[in-house]
Order: structure tokens, then sequence, then C-alpha cells
């Protein structure tokens, strides 16, 4: 094993824990739908099953940080079991603060059951009404306190369960039109890349995870800002936190080779590599990090094995527990 391979946030393959394949040991791992057996009676309990398993297997140094994207609304990879929950939007038009914070605690309530210790969420992206460039109502409103305001709450609401939150998309895709899974946008306007920052301002501190997104700013030098240390550890905005690439399979940072994806990625000053989608992607990216210099790795990876040092363990997992909160998840999604 290489200890670079640790700084990895990786997808992976299978619903059970002996169908997991994978060539290296991560430092963390995220679930998809793929991952997820969609029935409500068994999938549940298979999916923390799974996790035990997975924890069993990587994290006898430390815990591995377990994550998955449950904000809610169009990206809820616990749909099948919840059914239609409202996006963070609904929650901040309809519920202000308060809806947001009671919806990141119930999250938290549910991730925590099945052995999660990190929710990609929330957007503080700002809402901009487009509805190709894959945020729409993801993103709570169009001024910046009021994202802040949101995105806050939901956050309290899911950390006070014991899960950690992530901000996402720094430093925000606001007024873009290109989806980034799918391509590089850009954004010309300086004015609103720093109004689009804004709204993260009041929310980061250095022990706080940010996701930086795939996106070209005037500031950016033609690169995506997640790999441009001017747009990560020196932003200008003296955002701080544990940082990390949006996922580094995504079609805005295509164009630059796992290489340099990597590499650029850690000079940057990101403590993890998420990687998704692919075994030929994942495999790639724990290569390109195993030839780099330990000079250039090891203080993201001292970072990263800091945070896992403080994750908190699971809460058992209880059939009628689950079901009492499930009915609790249906009731409040009626009220909304």
């Amino acid at each position: 094993m290489h200890s670079s391979e640790q700084l990895l946030w990786t997808g992976f393959r299978g619903v059970d824990a002996q169908d997991v394949d994978l060539p290296f040991h991560p430092g963390g791992i995220i679930l998809f739908a793929r991952n997820l057996d969609p029935d409500p009676e068994t999938g549940p309990a298979r999916c923390r099953s799974l996790i035990d398993a997975l924890q069993t297997r990587y994290g006898t140094d430390l815990p591995l940080a377990v994550a998955l994207d449950q904000e809610g609304g169009p990206v809820s990879r616990l749909r099948p079991w919840t059914g239609p929950t409202p996006p963070l939007r609904q929650l901040w038009t309809q519920g202000g603060a308060e809806a947001c914070s009671a919806w990141g605690r119930l999250w938290g309530e549910g991730l925590r059951m099945l052995g999660f210790n990190v929710d990609f969420a929330p957007v503080v992206d700002l809402w901009d009404g487009h509805p190709g460039a894959g945020i729409g109502d993801r993103a709570a409103s169009e001024h910046p306190f009021e994202a802040a305001s949101a995105a806050g709450a939901f956050l309290h609401g899911l950390e006070s369960m014991g899960v950690r939150g992530c901000l996402k998309h720094f430093p925000g895709l606001g007024g873009t039109t290109l989806d980034s899974h799918l391509g590089l946008p850009a954004l010309e306007d300086t004015e609103q890349v720093d109004r689009n920052a804004r709204a993260f301002v009041p929310l980061s501190h250095t022990d706080r995870l940010v996701m930086v997104a795939h996106l070209r700013t005037p500031a950016s030098s033609g690169a995506p800002a997640s790999l441009h240390r001017g747009s990560v550890a020196e932003n200008p905005w003296g955002i701080q936190g544990r940082f990390l690439p949006d996922d580094l399979e995504m079609g805005g940072c295509a164009d630059w080779s796992w290489e340099d994806r990597v590499r650029l990625s850690l000079e940057a000053g990101h403590q993890w590599l998420l990687v998704c989608q692919t075994p030929a992607g994942w495999t790639a990216c724990a290569e390109a990090a195993a030839q780099l210099p330990e000079s250039l790795w090891a203080p993201a990876l001292k970072a990263s094995r800091a945070m896992r040092r403080h994750l908190p363990p699971p809460v058992p997992f209880e059939s009628q527990r689950w079901k009492d909160w499930l009915s609790r998840v249906h009731t409040s999604a009626g009220r909304i």
C-alpha cells in the first residue's frame, strides 16, 4: 500500500462488501445509488452492513470517511427509501431557517444510523433560475446572505447529529450555463464571482469541508478553480477549510491528464482527492498520486488523517428506530 492512496475519497462498485474490489486502501469512500439496494425493506440494513464491513477492511488504523450526496430534492440518494423530499430552495422559501435546520437534523439522524459520517451538502451556490447548469432549486436563494443563512441552518442541524457537512461548490456556480459534469463552465464577470463567493464567507472555518468547483474564472489562469491555488488555499476571500475538488472524473477537468489533475489539486491546497465514477478513474488517480514526491502529498495526508481521527462512531441501526425516523421524514415532507 502506498500512503498517498489514503488521500482518495473514492467511489466503488458493489452493494455488498464481498463485491467491492478496490486495488488500494482509500481514506474515504462515497456511496451512490449503484451501491444501495433500492428495496425499502432490505436496503437500509444492507447499506449499514456494507459500511460496517468496509470500515473493518479499510478503517482499522483510523475511521474511514464515509460520505454521500444527501441534499433532499433532486439530489437524494435515499429517495428509494424515503420518497420525494424538498430541495433546499423550497425549504428556505416556505419554511425559512427553521425548516432548513430541521431537515439538516433529520438527514443527520438517518445518515448516522446508516453508518455515514459525512454528507456532501449543503449547496451554497446562488440560485439563478438556469435550468441546465445542474444546480437549480438545490440552491436556496439568489442573495448571498440568504444563501448563507439557509446553508448555515442546514449545516447546524446536520452537524448537531454528528454528521459532517460540506460547503459546495466554492467559489460558486451561480450564473453559469454549463453543467460542470459535462464540461468546464466559465464566469467572465469578476463581480459575479465575488458575489457568489460572498455566501461562503460566514460559513467557513479551518475544520470545515469545502468542495471546490470545476469553474473557470478571470483569476484562475485558464484552469478550473479546483486546480488553481489562487482559488483554493490562497483564495482572495479568505475562505478557510478542508478543501477537496469536485469529482476529478467530471467533464470540467477532463482536458487535464490524471498526473496534472492530481498534482495541481495538491499544489492548490486540497486535503482530499475526490474520484467517483469508474474503476479506470479511481485507479488512475491512485497511481498518479503514488508517482508524486512525498513532499507534495504528505501535508495533505497529515491533514486528512487528522480529520478522520475525530470522525464520530455510528449509532446502532435498529429497525424500529429507522421506521420511526422514516415516518417523521414522510410527515415533514408532507408539510412543505
